[in-house]
This record gives structure tokens, C-alpha cells and sequence, in this order.
């Protein structure tokens, strides 16, 4: 039985690199809002007119949509991401594009970034807060990643050269 040599393009790469800078931004601002800023212990903090820090536990999936309040919930969320983090890491492997190359990267690294809070805190922990523009949730770095990674996914598919 022959082992078959894993092959990742320049691209693959370059994807997993974006993934793992967006999960040490993601952690380093988690980080920071909770133990340096210590925003749960300050409530919302205005930043300007139209930007809050605002601390939520997040139990659900991005955005606090379908929310897991028991713990067989948080483990089967933090499963499907990985599973999904997984999947999109096998397919950008072979990535011969630059965008969907970065698109993948920020929502590998998004979900892997959400998945190490739900790991060590039971939920995500959220606190970008725009909703005095409208915009109704609060987020993270992590959430960021997923939502412009799908939203270019989405880009690329109107744009990319079409196969005859």
C-alpha cells in the first residue's frame, strides 16, 4: 500500500496562512478585551458615535443565531466547525486563485478561532458593537473572518472565469 504525498499549491499555503493570522488576531483580541480591558466588568464602552465595545456570550452559531444553552449543544457546534474548517482546508489545497484562496483562509480561521472559545469558555465571546448603525448583533474578529471570507466566496463566483 503506497502512501500518496500530500501536495498543497502556493495558494493552499497562503490560505492557511491567512487562516492562522486570523486566529492569533481573533485570540489576541479576545484576549485582550477580557483580561487586559476587562470589558465584562465595564458593561459597554463607547468608542465613538457609532462604535461600542459591548461584552456577549455568544452560545449559538455566528451572530448568536440558534442558540446551544446545554453543553451537548456547545460540543456539536464546536464539531461542525471543524468539520467545516476541515473541509475547506482540503478543498483550498489545491487553490489556483488568490481569491478564493484568502476567502477560504478567513473562514477557516474564523471558525477555528470561535471553536477555541467555545473549547475553553462554553461560548464566544463577542464585543465588536455597531448597532447604532444598525447592523442588530454584536461580533468578533472571528465572525468577521467568516462573514468576508463568504461574502468573497460569493464575489468570486460571479467573477471568475467561467469553465466551458
Amino acid at each position: 500500500m503506497s502512501m500518496r504525498k500530500l501536495h498543497v499549491t502556493p495558494l493552499g499555503w497562503a490560505a492557511y496562512a491567512v487562516a492562522a493570522m486570523v486566529v492569533v488576531l481573533d485570540q489576541a483580541s479576545k484576549f485582550w478585551i477580557l483580561d487586559v480591558f476587562r470589558l465584562p466588568d465595564r458593561g459597554t464602552v463607547t468608542i465613538l458615535p457609532v462604535f461600542d465595545l459591548t461584552m456577549v456570550w455568544n452560545r449559538g452559531v455566528s451572530f448568536g443565531l440558534f442558540r446551544a444553552e446545554v453543553d451537548i449543544a456547545r460540543w456539536g457546534l464546536a464539531a461542525f466547525s471543524v468539520a467545516v474548517a476541515i473541509a475547506f482546508a482540503v478543498w483550498v489545497r489545491d487553490s489556483r486563485r488568490l481569491l478564493p484562496s484568502v476567502a477560504f483562509g478567513l473562514a477557516i480561521g474564523g471558525a477555528l478561532g470561535n471553536v477555541v472559545d467555545r473549547v475553553r469558555f462554553g461560548a464566544v465571546a463577542d464585543f465588536l458593537d455597531f448597532t447604532h448603525l444598525g447592523f442588530p448583533w454584536v461580533f468578533n474578529v472571528a465572525d468577521s473572518g467568516i462573514t468576508v471570507g463568504m461574502a468573497l466566496v460569493l464575489l468570486d463566483s460571479l467573477i471568475a472565469p467561467k469553465k466551458s
